[in-house]
């Protein structure tokens, strides 16, 4: 059986030896290397070509999350799980979104610790249940603020025009539902275009469903 393939990461040499016990103590993994800073990790990375890097999310100089994005980009095949002694929210959702596929905590039993590597290796996401929902919470929140800022320019009256455009309405009758005139409704399709940047009438009507405007309009 191909044995999973680990570099640790950690800046504590009795931390690595700690880890390193843990997962040479299992028949399928393997500890293949060790660095102490982002600048090692990256070489041994390239060098090793291991599974799994678990790696401790502070390191002197560059952190583990700047480390954790360049590998993600440079070495997919190597899948980062984060590790911390404490779960703060805007870590969690920075190691995620650099590209870490895992996040657990210090604290955790050694048979989390494997499954988080286990997981990882085949490509899932390996999150501590302690913060899951924490990072679902926090990734809903930035979603929403992307919605809403993707409408910020536009004024109330180019809401309701956009919102009948996505309904896939024509401007005459876009002009008879909010009682202007046709050339009212074409200049505001017009001024719509050029503050989203978009080209064509199918363009609005589908940035306007991906950012869920119907949903907002219903809200207000």
């Amino acid at each position: 059986m191909k044995k999973i393939r680990v570099l640790i990461v950690d800046d504590h040499h009795i931390v690595r030896m700690g880890l390193m016990t843990i997962i040479n103590d299992q028949l399928g993994m393997e500890v293949v290397g060790e660095a102490g800073n982002a600048t090692d990790a990256l070489r041994e990375v390239e060098r090793l070509k291991p599974d799994v890097v678990l790696m401790d999310i502070r390191l002197p100089g560059e952190s583990g999350i700047e480390a954790a994005s360049q590998i993600a980009k440079r070495f997919p095949h190597s899948k980062v799980v984060m590790l911390t002694s404490f779960a703060d929210d805007s870590m969690i959702f920075r190691a995620i979104s650099a590209g870490a596929v895992g996040y657990v905590l210090k604290q955790v039993e050694d048979e989390e610790l494997l499954r988080a590597v286990t997981v990882a290796a085949r490509g899932e996401a390996a999150l501590d249940p302690s913060v899951t929902s924490k990072l679902i919470a926090r990734m809903r929140e930035a979603e929403h603020k992307g919605d809403e800022d993707a409408f910020r320019d536009l004024s109330e009256r180019e809401l309701d025009v956009l919102n009948l455009v996505a309904k896939g309405k024509t401007n005459p009758e876009i002009a008879k539902s909010l009682n202007l005139s046709d050339r009212t409704v074409g200049n505001y399709v017009s001024t719509i275009l050029q503050k989203l940047h978009l080209t064509n009438r199918i363009e609005l009507a589908t940035y306007a469903v991906e950012h869920h405007l119907s949903d907002r309009l219903a809200k207000e």
